[in-house]
């Protein structure tokens, strides 16, 4: 165990972010478990606190593997890939996207109700997870916030396997993580609280 929770690794984080203090970041959690992140490492560099809604679509035999990722507003980013060598029909593609986009909706009314995302054009954006283990979803996360131009983009994790950092490196200006263990079993396996995080615990922090 290296963090006690997600706010413990969250303000650990912020202090190897001091460097964006002057700029007032724009810190963009990944809900549910980056949100506690975002909001403490937001605590020790100042800067706003938005989420980020993003919802991989997982190849359905392996849903690891992202043929794409949708985003609020109706954006959808494809990994064409990914696409060319699954023989997905349109159809089926399709039935995954309108599951995910019910979820995606049900998280915005739940998080969002009526409120506008913060605009991300000519910020210095900080995506922020609790943790990245294979890096899919913060991949997507950075190609959907490229589509608003932000002026740069950070991705900022406590812990990370060194395969994922390598991944996510290719999509975002910058990365830090500062805890890569040799071997990572999963992301909890370095918080003594990794519990699952109540969409009324993200409200909170969003308040």
């Amino acid at each position: 165990m290296i963090y006690t929770d997600r706010a413990s690794a969250g303000r650990a984080l912020g202090g190897h972010l001091e460097n964006l203090h002057a700029t007032y970041p724009l810190l963009l959690g990944l809900p549910r478990g980056g949100v506690p992140v975002a909001a403490a490492a937001r605590e020790i560099i100042g800067g706003d606190l938005d989420i980020l809604l993003v919802r991989k679509l997982g190849v359905p035999w392996q849903p690891e593997l992202a043929m794409g990722a949708i985003g609020e507003g109706g954006v959808r980013v494809l990994n064409q890939n990914v696409l060319a060598h699954i023989g997905i029909s349109p159809q089926e593609f399709a039935e995954i996207e309108d599951v995910e986009r019910v979820e995606l909706e049900r998280r915005r009314l739940v998080w969002r109700g009526d409120t506008k995302p913060i605009p991300l054009d000519g910020r210095d954006v900080v995506i922020v997870d609790d943790g990245m283990a294979t890096g899919a979803t913060v991949v997507v996360a950075c190609r959907v916030a490229r589509l608003y131009q932000p002026e740069s983009l950070v991705v900022a994790v406590p812990v990370s396997s060194a395969e994922a950092l390598r991944r996510v490196a290719a999509e975002a200006d910058q990365v830090v993580c500062p805890l890569v263990p040799r071997t990572l079993g999963g992301v909890g396996t370095v918080y003594e609280d990794f519990h699952q995080l109540e969409d009324d615990e993200v409200t909170a922090l969003l308040a």
